[in-house]
C-alpha cells in the first residue's frame, strides 16, 4: 500500500446538526482522526472543529471508506452515544462490492478477529486470542465477476467487514490491504457506511441518517 496520504479537498458535508448531534458524509481517502506526523494532520474530525468547534469524536471510519459519521456537540452526547455504540443499541449498514458471486443471498459471518502484529494495520481471523466478531450480509445482486452486498455489523472490530468478506473468499474491491490482482484494480474501497440508526442525546428520539453510496 501506498504511504503517500493525498486527501480530498472537497467542502465539509454537513447531514445533520443540532445542539447534541453533528452528522456527515465522510469522503473515501480522508482519516478520521489524524495520524503520527504532519503529512496526516489533515483529517475529518479537524475539518469538523473548523465548522463546530466544541465537536468530539464518538467513533471512526477507515480512511478508505466513505460515509455516515457522527460527532458529539457535547460531553453528555459522547457519553450518551459511545453508550449506544457499546450496547450495539446504534444500527449501521454498509454497502460494498465484492469480488465474485457470494452464496447463499443472506448470512451471517461469525469470527473472531485480532490485529496481524507482524502486518500491522492489517487484521485477521483468530480463534484462540480474537475479539468476538460478527457481521450480517445480504447480496442486492451478483454476477459471476461480482457482488453488491448490504453489510450489517453486530460488533465494531477494526477491519471487520473488509477481514469477514476476505474470510468468505470475497474481498471488497479496491481494498489496499486485503484485495489482489484484478479485485485491487478500482480507484477506490468500494466500502461506504450508508446508514446509521441512533437515539438522539436529548430526549432519546429514534433517528435515521442515509447517504448512498457514490458506487
Amino acid at each position: 500500500m501506498s504511504d503517500s496520504y493525498n486527501p480530498p479537498d472537497s467542502p465539509l458535508d454537513v447531514l445533520h446538526e443540532d445542539h447534541e448531534l453533528i452528522l456527515v458524509n465522510k469522503p473515501s481517502g480522508l482519516l478520521s482522526v489524524p495520524g503520527k506526523g504532519e503529512h496526516l494532520a489533515d483529517c475529518l474530525i479537524a475539518r469538523v472543529q473548523e465548522a463546530f468547534p466544541g465537536a468530539l469524536l464518538v467513533h471512526r471510519l477507515d480512511r478508505d471508506t466513505s460515509g455516515v459519521m457522527v460527532f458529539a456537540a457535547s460531553k453528555h452526547a459522547q457519553r450518551h452515544l459511545g453508550l449506544q455504540f457499546e450496547k450495539r443499541q446504534m444500527k449501521k449498514a454498509y454497502i460494498a462490492r465484492i469480488a465474485g458471486r457470494l452464496e447463499p443471498k443472506d448470512g451471517t459471518v461469525d469470527l473472531p478477529l485480532i490485529v496481524d502484529w507482524e502486518n500491522r494495520p492489517r487484521q485477521m481471523v483468530c480463534h484462540e486470542t480474537g475479539k468476538q466478531a460478527q457481521t450480517d450480509w445480504k447480496v442486492l445482486r451478483a454476477d459471476d465477476s461480482e457482488s453488491r452486498v448490504r453489510l450489517f455489523p453486530k460488533t465494531g472490530r477494526s477491519h471487520q467487514l473488509r477481514v469477514h468478506m476476505l474470510a468468505l473468499g470475497h474481498p471488497i474491491l479496491g481494498d489496499p490491504f486485503y484485495a489482489s490482482g484484478a479485485a485491487l484494480e478500482h480507484p477506490r474501497l468500494m466500502l461506504h457506511a450508508e446508514e446509521l440508526r441512533l437515539r438522539h442525546p436529548d430526549g432519546g428520539k429514534g433517528m435515521r441518517f442515509f447517504v448512498k453510496a457514490p458506487f
